[in-house]
């Protein structure tokens, strides 16, 4: 059987509190991360991120819950659902709400399957290939899509940060699932990270520090390291969670 590996790292940046949540482990069901980036008025970002990964870890480690991205979607809609039921006011600018990705695991059968609401982020590094397998639910993303503004550009816009689908967003919301199961090969890493730790990132940085790694502890610490170094004045809460399939040192690479 393949053997799992999963770290995570958390910090706050350069603002007051961290509104990023998230969470990781291995139940009946299979192994699990789930990692959250809250926002709403005072401070209701962290409540926002804690409920929805309360809510999500709760259900991943349910034995009557089966493997299958029908119930991976349905069990990020509860977590919306969550969230509208403890919302506290009108007002748009008062209310809370929460990015979303998850990865779930099924060793066994040698599968994975992901999904995500908003734009914190999953990537597969695999031969020593960095691929985004999440589209982002931003303004940002769909002006790109629309070929109106360039990848580069988009890493300056002032729309960055909208999102257009959020948990805890009025409306119902459509989970960005995968629609089967997909094959996990040894020596695959995840990487599973809230926007202030992708932004300062292109792939081929995440493979290098991939390949520097011993660890997926030591992976995070060496990016995080970088964000660190970077020592950007409005430095978001940066959060990720690194899973590795195997040694991805010894098989990753070209």
């Amino acid at each position: 059987m393949i053997g799992i590996r999963i770290a995570s790292a958390s910090e706050a940046g350069a603002r007051p509190g961290n509104e990023d949540d998230l969470r990781h482990g291995v139940a009946h069901n299979g192994h699990y991360a789930v990692l959250a980036d809250g926002a709403g008025g005072h401070r209701r970002g962290a409540e926002a991120a804690r409920r929805a990964v309360d809510c999500i870890e709760r259900l991943l480690r349910d034995d009557a819950v089966a493997f299958s991205p029908a119930n991976l979607t349905q069990i990020v809609r509860l977590a919306h659902s969550e969230l509208l039921h403890h919302q506290d006011s009108e007002r748009a600018e008062a209310r809370m709400h929460s990015t979303i990705v998850v990865l779930w695991i099924d060793v066994q059968a040698g599968h994975v399957l992901w999904t995500h609401v908003g734009d914190s982020r999953l990537y597969r590094i695999r031969h020593g290939r960095a691929d985004v397998v999440t589209v982002d639910d931003s303004v940002v993303q769909r002006l790109v899509q629309a070929g109106v503004i360039s990848v580069e550009q988009s890493r300056q816009h002032p729309r960055k940060n909208e999102l257009v689908a959020a948990l805890g967003m009025d409306g119902e919301i459509e989970p960005h699932t995968v629609v089967r199961p997909v094959e996990l090969l040894e020596g695959d890493a995840f990487l599973l990270c809230s926007d202030g730790w992708w932004d300062g990132f292109d792939d081929e940085a995440l493979v290098d520090s991939l390949a520097r790694a011993l660890s997926p502890q030591a992976w995070l610490d060496d990016l995080a390291g970088q964000v660190r170094a970077r020592q950007a004045l409005r430095q978001d809460n940066y959060s990720a969670i690194a899973v590795w399939v195997g040694d991805p040192g010894e098989v990753t690479q070209p």
